[in-house]
């Protein structure tokens, strides 16, 4: 999930543990669907929030002159505190709002308590719907349901410094074994200057080294998962990346704790030739000390020309299932999920679109986005949609991985056989 952008890093462990399983609660589909009265809505609040209130605003005047009688209320509230508040919704549906932004991938922990509408029947009769892309709509499913409509999607992509890659007469790397190369040849050249900017702990940097290899994280077996961490591909995805952190390129005595934003302020910070960085990234890269003096490419596959599979985090807006205003509450969230809105979002917020069309034409207008538009078409991936997942990321069990590899507490099969274990455990306990 790409948290709102209020969020400069990721989730403190005390607030994954206090998420890490679904709340015990009696959620049951509310009997009535009022069409008219208050329609309740939680939001994220940002750093800046007066973009976004002002095109929540506009999609609200809009609602309420298409719907007599029904007024919407909308509520903006810290992410740090969402497990808490949505704990406490579902626990007592009478403070439940009736529409919530959430993060993706907190959604198998939403459903698995109760608390979600199944919004299926209404995405399907949508006509805007058969524009959404299918991997990020995909992010909302759990058993084959749609919980939710993608609200927008974070991906990330390579960094690089075009002047020190013009200083020593390197190429932009076109593979993954390039990134490696260009990054230790950086370094040897710089030796103040970190080969590419990457962390023990930034999950969503790793990821795409795991599956553009083949390897997986997990796959679904009848109605569990088993993980995919043990498997040939997956340790060869795993030491492709630990490889990045060793001395010639970033040394693990620095690097091993690093998660996404400490990897990217290290090339904000131009101490860094490299780095794996989001969309959400670029203005603030854009106003650092490299303005003028870097790019963005889609982080490269195994063989030239394919890309990595990024992961695609992003927000999603869903019914809660205790509303009394189920109708409206869906209609509210196709307005303020569709194009048009999405359009004004990203003009606002720069958040990117899921709807493939969308996406294109604000490609075009704004190229400096193009290689996260490019990542999004050659398609993305997704961590297992299961409750599991939300104890197994508190747990650390995948970042812990990399940790112990690059600092030679154990060696990648070792390693892996010990994720694999403990996910494999987290996944029979649900």
């Amino acid at each position: 999930m790409k948290l709102a952008r209020t969020v400069a890093a990721v989730a403190l462990t005390a607030l994954a543990l206090s998420s890490c399983a679904p709340p015990t609660s009696s959620n049951e589909a509310s009997s009535s669907d009022e069409n008219t009265g208050t329609v309740r809505v939680w939001l994220f609040s940002e750093v800046n929030q007066e973009p976004k209130s002002a095109v929540v605003e506009e999609a609200i005047t809009e609602f309420e002159a298409a719907h007599d009688g029904a007024t919407i209320d909308v509520q903006y509230i810290p992410v740090d505190s969402r497990a808490e508040r949505f704990k406490a919704a579902f626990n007592d549906p009478s403070s439940a709002p009736d529409v919530a932004e959430f993060g993706n991938t907190d959604l198998a922990s939403y459903v698995a308590s109760g608390g979600l509408a199944d919004i299926t029947a209404e995405i399907q009769n949508w006509d805007e719907a058969k524009d959404l892309d299918d991997k990020i709509l995909a992010t909302t499913e759990v058993a084959g349901s749609n919980y939710g409509v993608p609200w927008f999607v974070g991906v990330r992509a390579l960094y690089y410094r075009t002047d020190l890659l013009e200083q020593q007469g390197l190429e932009v790397p076109r593979t993954l074994d390039e990134v490696e190369t260009v990054a230790r040849a950086v370094r040897a050249a710089n030796p103040e200057i970190l080969g590419i900017s990457v962390g023990g702990a930034a999950q969503f940097a790793a990821m795409p080294y795991l599956w553009a290899n083949g390897g997986s994280i997990a796959t679904q077996e009848g109605n569990t998962f088993v993980s995919g961490l043990d498997t040939p591909e997956s340790r060869q995805g795993v030491e492709a990346y630990s490889r990045l952190l060793k001395d010639d390129i970033c040394p693990p005595q620095t690097c091993a704790e690093f998660g996404g934003n400490a990897s990217v302020q290290q090339f904000i910070a131009g101490t860094s030739a490299m780095t794996i960085g989001g969309d959400f990234n670029y203005k603030a890269v854009e106003e650092s000390a490299v303005k003028g003096k870097f790019s963005v490419v889609p982080l490269p596959g195994t063989t030239e020309g394919s890309v990595a599979p990024a992961f695609a985090g992003g927000n999603n807006l869903g019914v809660f299932n205790s509303s009394a205003h189920r109708t409206l509450a869906t209609d509210f969230v196709k307005l303020l999920a569709s194009k048009k809105y999405q359009q004004k979002m990203f003009d606002s917020m720069g958040n990117l679109p899921t709807f493939t069309d969308v996406q294109k034409d604000v490609a075009e207008s704004n190229p400096e986005i193009t290689p996260f538009i490019e990542t999004l078409g050659a398609g993305t991936n997704f961590v297992p949609v299961t409750e599991a997942w939300s104890t197994i990321d508190a747990q650390g069990v995948f970042t812990g991985m990399y940790q112990t590899i690059v600092t030679g507490k154990a060696d990648v099969d070792t390693a892996t056989t010990e994720a694999a274990t403990a996910m494999n455990a987290a996944f029979g306990s649900q």
